[in-house]
């Protein structure tokens, strides 16, 4: 892939993003926008770990699947599946999403915004100053304004004896491998873990998954309960309050033996480990700019670093830990992109269209959604959460099938909503839903929840009959007695 002349040549930029996935693409973006000139360094594919190895190759995976579940919920539409899954559509499928792994389009995408696309290892070599290692040696570039860090993170694995020999599956591998193993065991319970064992399940493993937690532990327990039960109904082994503890492999091309916290031993033919992600910060020359290497940044309200004087330097999505969600960083990325504009044209910050250029959903508004079955979706603060943070609350639950349009979507439809209301102020700290096609629900009450809407205004937001968002009605006639 070519280059521009100003990147090969390098050279000085109003901003330097390092990585390239949609969390630098939108810094560059909102950057260009204001007429600053900007670098965009990335080492692999641009696109990033969510383009190719998360979020939509999962998602290409998954909706088979899920596609499946829901036509076998409905009479005269169960009748017509017959045969099993067919894993050659299903991967051909994600590989069409995942371009095949051919980035030409969104690297395309970067030139297109006027932005130079510099590929290699970028790293901080001193105040504004970033060096870029490739194939043809190193380069230097030099920011006017700012040096976005956007480098996203990567899967954590335990340290367990024999873990290197067992050969363990990570997000990575369960995303792009396209043979089923017979038997997978998944290790942890979070987003990744429920997907993935969703996922295999439906495409034919034998799936255990284990969690030393109840799943989804973020989110209202009662999240977690269902997915549980969706899983053990698809045919999966769900084993809570268990670790794995040591591993065996000794024929690389023979099974793994898992033996558990338990002293029970289970055997299966790939292990995945989806247990936490650590910062992409090791090797990115923050020691240069008296920052620790490997470490999570801590950033203020328009993600710059704080601990380095001069706001130059700035981290967002994933490396400042504040949401680890691709949606999450890419507003952080637009606030950001604004912010550095701002401050390279001498403007207010309260001034420009982001409002303050604060980062204010990442600490009451978090959107997240978990593609299973049923589905998992929630924004702002579950009950606990809510009271832990002193808030004077009231949880409303309403089961989905006094809605209609549950009924009418799957026959037996199950599913549960919960809005948590803050009783002083009348509005809504969260909300959660679990069930069928909830995913498509949860703007709604993001909206509700970010913008702080008084309760008595969401009874004039009529839901349409028959459909799922008439759970609002719901939730608001048992809030009102």
């Amino acid at each position: 892939m070519s280059e521009s002349v100003g990147a090969r040549a390098g050279g000085a930029y109003d901003v330097v993003v390092i990585g390239g996935g949609p969390v630098g693409q939108n810094v560059a973006e909102g950057a260009r926008a204001a007429g600053l000139s900007v670098a965009v360094v990335e080492r692999e594919l641009v696109g990033g770990e969510c383009s190719y190895w998360a979020c939509v190759p999962s998602k290409a995976l998954l909706r088979p699947v899920i596609a499946l579940a829901d036509a076998r919920r409905v009479d005269g539409a169960r009748e017509a599946v017959t045969g099993s899954i067919a894993t050659s559509g299903v991967f051909g499928r994600r590989n069409r999403y995942v371009t095949d792994y051919d980035d030409t389009g969104q690297a395309d995408w970067v030139r297109s915004i006027g932005a130079d696309l510099v590929r290699g290892d970028g790293r901080l070599d001193g105040v504004r100053r970033v060096v870029v290692g490739g194939s043809d040696g190193e380069r230097v570039l030099t920011a006017r304004q700012a040096v976005a860090l956007c480098t996203g993170s990567d899967p954590v694995l335990p340290e367990l004896p024999g873990i290197e020999e067992a050969r363990p599956w990570t997000n990575r591998t369960a995303t792009d491998a396209s043979t089923v193993p017979g038997r997978l065991v998944v290790v942890g319970g979070g987003g990744v873990g429920v997907e993935m064992a969703t996922a295999w399940q439906g495409l034919g493993s034998a799936v255990t998954l284990l969690a030393r937690r109840p799943l989804l532990p973020r989110m209202e327990p009662f999240a977690g309960e269902m997915v549980a039960d969706g899983l053990r109904e698809s045919g999966a082994d769900v084993r809570i309050g268990v670790s794995a503890t040591e591993l065996h492999r000794p024929d690389p091309a023979g099974p793994v033996g898992v033996l558990l916290d338990d002293g029970t031993r289970i055997e299966a033919d790939e292990i995945l480990f989806a247990t936490g992600r650590s910062p992409r910060t090791k090797d990115l020359g923050l020691e240069t700019v008296g920052l620790t290497p490997g470490a999570w940044l801590d950033v203020d309200e328009t993600c710059a670093v704080r601990e380095v004087e001069g706001d130059w330097l700035y981290a967002v999505g994933d490396i400042n830990h504040h949401a680890l969600l691709t949606h999450q960083g890419k507003y952080q990325a637009r606030i950001t992109g604004a912010a550095i504009a701002a401050r390279a044209a001498g403007q207010p910050l309260d001034t420009a269209p982001w409002g303050a250029h604060a980062v204010t959903a990442d600490f009451h508004a978090v959107p997240q959604i978990f593609f299973c079955d049923p589905e998992a979706a929630a924004v702002g603060l579950s009950a606990a959460q809510a009271e832990e943070a002193g808030h004077r609350v009231r949880t409303v639950d309403v089961d989905f099938a006094e809605a209609q349009g549950a009924n009418l979507w799957a026959d037996g439809y199950r599913g549960r909503a919960r809005m948590v209301v803050d009783l002083d102020r009348e509005i809504l700290l969260g909300v959660t839903f679990v069930g069928p096609g909830v995913s498509e629900l949860l703007h709604s009450a993001t909206i509700a929840v970010a913008g702080e809407v008084p309760i008595g205004r969401l009874r004039h937001a009529v839901s349409c009959f028959p459909t799922i968002s008439e759970v609002w009605l719901f939730l608001l006639k048992a809030y009102g007695g």
